[in-house]
C-alpha cells in the first residue's frame, strides 16, 4: 500500500498517528470526519477538510469497503475478498498489517459498538478530527463540571448558557470549587483580583480560564493553573510593559488597577467570545491538548480576525518562580568560555546568524504580549537604506519608578526609538530587535542585589561615578542653563556627594579578577535616587545584546572605544585621514554610494582610531543640491577594519531618513529635535574642516591597520582586555540578562574612556589628541566644541 497526501506529498509523521491499537473484537473503521471515495484501477482517496489521501494498490482497494464501522477488526481480516476471482482471499497477516497501517497513518480506528444518533456521531467525528478517540472524548465531557467566576461586570449567567450549549456541564452553585476547569469573566485581564483566582487554582492543582467578552477586542485564554507554565503575574507583567502610558497614569492616581473604560460591547462580539471560550473548555476537558492553548487569543472587532500571542513564563516571577534568580546572578562572578563564531559576513562576528537569533528571540515581537510591539520599517527613503524602528529608547527618555517605564515628553530626536541597521532587512529588523531587548534589560525589574552606603564605606571596592559619567566641575556650576538648552543625552547631572548613603550593585573586573561597585543608578535606566538629585545618569553607553555573553561583551567594548574617538575628535574637531571606500569596500559600498549619488548627496569617511589601535571608521553625507547639507554621520568599530567601516555605513544609512525628505524651503526633516534642525540647516563642510578628510595625511586603506583574524569570540574578548590593559583602563562588565528573555545582555563599563556625549572632565579627550601628535597642546575647556554631538 502507498500512501500519498496531496497537501504534503512525504511519509506520515508518529505525531500524525491516531489513538493506540484497535482490539481484535472491537469494531474498526475509517474515522467519521473522513470521507472515502474508490476510483478503480486508480486509487482509494480520503479526504478531510485540509487534506486528501490517496491509498495506492489493489489490497487496500479490496479491504476498504469493509472498513465501514460495522466490523471488528476480526471480522475484516475474515471477509476480506481474494485478489481474483476464485482465488483465495489475501493473506490475513497481509490485511492486519493494511489495517494497522492506517490505524497508524490516522485514517482508521475504533468505532462505538452501539451506532450513535446523527449528533452524536457528528460530535465524535469532531473529537476524531482534531485526533482525540470520539466516544472517549464524549465520555470525558458528560463526567466534567465547569465552574465559573466573574471578575468585574459579567454575566455568568450568559457564560453558564454557551457552556451548556456546549455540552458541558456547569457546576451547582457553590461546587465551583470541585470542578475541574473554571472559566473567569473578567473586564481586563490587569485587573488585581485576577491574581488571588490565579493563586487559588494553581495551589489547588485546577486549570482557568480568563475571558475578556467586552470591548472591540475579545480576548481568550491562556489555561492558567499548569504548575510549569506562566502565571497570571507573568502575563501581568507583560501586559503592563505594553502599556506605558497607562502606567503612569496608574502610579500618578495611586490606582492598583488599569483605568476603567466605559462600557463597550455588542451582543454578538460578547456571544462570539463566550461560545468560543466553551469551545475551547470543551477541547481541554475532552483531552485535546495543543500549544495554542498557551497563548492569549484576541478576537477583533474591527475586522481583524483572531490571532495567538505567546504567554511566557518569567522564571524570576514572584508568585510562579524564584525571585532571587537576579541577585544570585548579579553576585556570581562572571565566566566567559569559548565561543567560536558562527557568523562573520555581516556588521560583525557572531554567536548566531541574524535568522537563528530570530528563530530563537523572535517571540518576544508581538502586540500584545510581546516585549517588543512591533519592528518597523522607517517610510522615509528608499528601502536600501534598512533603517528600522522597534519602541521607546530610554537612553533617549526619561524614566519612572522601578518596574516599568515611566512617561516623559521627550524630544523626537535622532535616538528616541530603538533603532536596527544592517545591509540587508532581516540584519535590520534583527538589530532593532535586539536592541529593544537590550534596553528592556537595563530596568530594575527587582530582585538585583544592591548594598547601601556611601563612597567612603565602599572606596577600597568601589569605582567612583566621576572616573565613568567623566563631567568637569565646571560643567556643574552652569547646570541648570545647560541642562534648559539641551536634551536628554547632554543633561549635567548633580555633583556626587563622597558621604551620601546611595545604592550600589556589583559588577565583574575581567581585569583583576573580582567583584567591584558601581552607582546602580549608573547601571539601570530607573534605579531611584533621591528626591531632587540625579548624581548619575544612566545610558545606553556599553549597554550590549548577543547570541552569547562573550558576543554580547565584545559588542559592548567595541561600542566603548568607538564612542571615544569619536568623542577625542568631535571635541577636539581635529583632522583625521580619509578611508579609500573601493579598497575598504565592496559591492554593497559601492551601490551605497550610487543610492546616495541618486539622492544628490555625497559620502565619504574617515578614520577615527585612536591610541587604542583598534579601527574606529565615522561615515558622513551631506546634501549637494540645497545650501543646506543636511550633513549626516554613522560610527563604528571592529578589530577588522571592514567592518568597522561597514558599521559606520549601515548606521549612516539609519540616520538618514530624518533628513532624506528635506526640502531647499527648510521644511520635509522627520524630526522636531531643535538641535538636529540646527545642525542640519546651518553646518556645511567647508565651514566644518574637522568633517572632512585632512589632505595632508595617508589616506585609510586596506593595509593601514593590520588585522588578525581570530575563530573564538572569547578570544577576541580577551585580546581587548589586553589593549585596555594596556593604556591602564579596567574593564567592567554587568550581567543583565533577563531569564524570562534569555537574550545575553551586558553592561560594559571602562572607567576613562569618553562618552560621545558632552563630558569634559579631565583626561582623555585632552591628553590623547596631543600624544598622537593631532595637536601640539590639549585643547582649552573654554575652545571646545561648542555644538554637542547630536546623535
Amino acid at each position: 500500500m502507498t500512501v500519498v497526501r496531496e497537501d504534503e506529498a512525504r511519509p506520515v509523521r508518529g505525531d500524525e498517528r491516531g489513538p493506540g491499537a484497535v482490539a481484535a473484537g472491537q469494531p474498526v473503521g475509517f474515522k467519521p470526519h473522513l470521507r472515502v471515495e474508490h476510483i478503480p484501477g486508480e486509487a482509494v482517496y480520503v479526504f478531510s477538510e485540509r487534506r486528501a489521501t490517496a491509498l495506492h494498490g489493489a489490497p487496500v482497494a479490496r479491504i476498504a469497503p469493509l472498513l465501514d464501522g460495522t466490523r471488528t477488526l476480526r471480522e475484516v481480516v475474515r471477509e476480506a475478498p481474494g485478489g481474483a476471482p476464485g482465488a483465495p482471499g489475501p493473506a490475513a497477516e497481509q490485511t492486519a498489517r493494511i489495517v494497522s497501517r492506517l490505524i497508524d497513518a490516522g485514517l482508521v480506528g475504533r468505532r462505538p459498538l452501539t451506532a450513535p444518533g446523527a449528533r452524536a456521531a457528528a460530535a465524535q467525528a469532531y473529537w476524531e478530527a482534531v485526533g482525540l478517540d470520539g466516544p472517549a472524548a464524549e465520555e470525558a465531557l458528560a463526567a466534567a463540571t465547569v465552574g465559573t467566576l466573574a471578575v468585574g461586570s459579567g454575566d455568568t449567567a450568559e457564560l453558564r448558557g454557551a457552556l451548556r450549549a456546549a455540552g458541558l456541564r456547569p457546576a451547582e452553585d457553590g461546587q465551583d470549587g470541585a470542578a475541574e476547569l473554571t472559566v473567569v469573566l473578567c473586564d481586563d485581564y490587569l485587573t488585581p483580583a485576577l491574581a488571588a483566582v490565579d493563586a487559588e487554582h494553581r495551589a489547588a492543582g485546577r486549570r482557568w480560564l480568563p475571558v475578556k467578552s467586552t470591548g472591540a477586542e475579545q480576548w481568550i485564554g491562556p489555561f492558567f493553573g499548569d504548575p510549569e507554565g506562566p502565571c497570571w503575574s507573568c502575563l501581568a507583567d507583560r501586559l503592563w510593559r505594553t502599556r506605558p502610558v497607562e502606567a503612569h497614569v496608574r502610579r500618578a492616581l495611586g490606582s492598583p488597577g488599569p483605568v476603567p473604560r466605559p462600557a463597550c460591547a455588542l451582543p454578538a462580539a460578547r456571544l462570539a467570545a463566550l461560545q468560543l471560550a466553551a469551545l475551547e473548555a470543551a477541547k481541554w476537558l475532552a483531552g485535546h491538548r495543543h500549544p495554542g492553548q498557551g497563548q492569549l487569543w484576541t478576537l477583533g472587532g474591527l475586522g481583524e480576525g483572531t490571532a495567538g500571542h505567546p504567554v511566557v513564563r518569567r522564571p524570576q516571577c514572584p508568585d510562579c518562580g524564584t525571585p532571587e534568580l537576579i541577585g544570585e546572578q548579579v553576585r556570581a562572578p562572571l565566566t566567559l568560555v569559548s565561543r567560536p563564531k558562527t557568523d562573520v559576513s555581516g556588521g560583525g562576528h557572531r554567536t548566531l546568524t541574524p535568522q537563528q537569533f530570530l528563530d530563537r528571540h523572535g517571540h518576544h515581537l508581538d502586540p500584545v504580549t510581546g516585549l517588543v510591539s512591533e519592528v518597523r520599517r522607517d517610510r522615509h527613503g528608499p528601502a536600501f537604506l534598512n533603517s528600522f524602528h522597534a519602541g521607546l529608547n530610554p537612553s533617549a527618555t526619561p524614566y519612572g519608578t522601578p518596574g516599568a517605564p515611566g512617561l516623559a515628553t521627550v524630544r523626537a530626536g535622532l535616538r528616541a526609538a530603538c533603532g536596527g541597521k544592517g545591509t540587508t532587512e532581516l540584519q535590520a529588523r534583527v538589530s532593532a530587535l535586539a536592541e529593544a531587548l537590550e534596553r528592556h534589560s537595563g530596568f530594575l525589574q527587582g530582585g538585583e542585589a544592591q548594598r547601601r552606603g556611601s563612597y567612603r564605606e565602599f572606596a577600597d571596592e568601589a569605582v567612583h561615578p566621576d572616573a565613568v559619567q567623566l563631567y568637569d566641575p565646571r560643567q556643574f556650576t552652569d547646570r541648570a542653563r545647560w541642562n534648559a538648552a539641551h536634551g536628554p543625552l547632554h543633561q549635567v547631572c548633580d555633583p556626587f556627594d563622597e558621604d551620601a548613603a546611595i545604592d550600589w550593585t556589583p559588577v565583574w573586573s575581567l581585569t583583576e579578577h573580582r567583584h567591584k561597585l558601581l552607582p546602580t543608578a549608573l547601571l539601570y535606566y530607573n534605579a531611584p535616587q533621591e528626591p531632587g538629585r540625579r548624581y548619575c545618569l544612566a545610558g545606553s553607553n556599553g549597554s550590549a545584546a548577543g547570541g552569547s555573553l562573550e558576543d554580547a561583551v565584545l559588542q559592548g567594548v567595541f561600542e566603548l572605544v568607538e564612542r571615544d574617538a569619536v568623542a577625542l575628535w568631535w571635541y577636539n574637531r581635529t583632522r583625521h585621514p580619509g578611508v579609500d571606500l573601493s579598497a575598504l569596500g565592496d559591492d554593497w559600498t559601492r551601490q551605497l554610494i550610487h543610492v546616495h549619488r541618486d539622492l544628490n548627496r555625497e559620502v565619504w569617511a574617515l578614520d577615527l582610531t585612536t591610541d587604542l589601535g583598534i579601527p574606529v571608521m565615522a561615515a558622513l553625507s551631506r546634501r549637494t543640491d540645497k545650501p543646506a547639507e543636511d550633513i549626516m554621520l554613522g560610527f563604528g568599530a571592529h578589530f577588522d577594519p571592514r567592518i568597522a567601516l561597514r558599521r559606520a555605513l549601515t548606521e549612516l544609512n539609519q540616520m538618514l531618513p530624518h533628513v532624506v525628505g528635506a526640502r531647499p524651503d527648510g521644511t520635509g526633516y522627520a524630526t522636531t529635535d531643535p538641535e538636529v534642525l540646527d545642525w542640519s540647516r546651518t553646518a556645511t563642510a567647508a565651514d566644518l574642516p574637522y568633517l572632512r578628510p585632512d589632505p595632508a595625511q595617508p589616506v585609510t586603506d586596506a593595509d593601514t591597520h593590520a588585522y588578525e583574524p581570530r575563530t573564538d569570540l572569547l578570544d577576541d574578548v580577551m585580546a581587548a582586555r589586553e589593549v585596555l590593559r594596556g593604556k591602564g583602563l579596567e574593564l567592567l562588565v554587568r550581567d543583565q540578562t533577563r531569564p524570562d528573555v534569555g537574550l545575553p545582555v551586558v553592561k560594559v563599563v571602562v572607567p576613562g574612556l569618553r562618552p560621545h556625549w558632552s563630558r569634559f572632565g579631565p583626561g582623555r579627550l585632552y591628553d590623547v589628541p596631543v600624544r598622537l601628535g593631532r595637536l601640539a597642546e590639549p585643547t582649552r575647556y573654554e575652545d571646545l566644541n561648542p555644538r554637542p554631538l547630536f546623535l
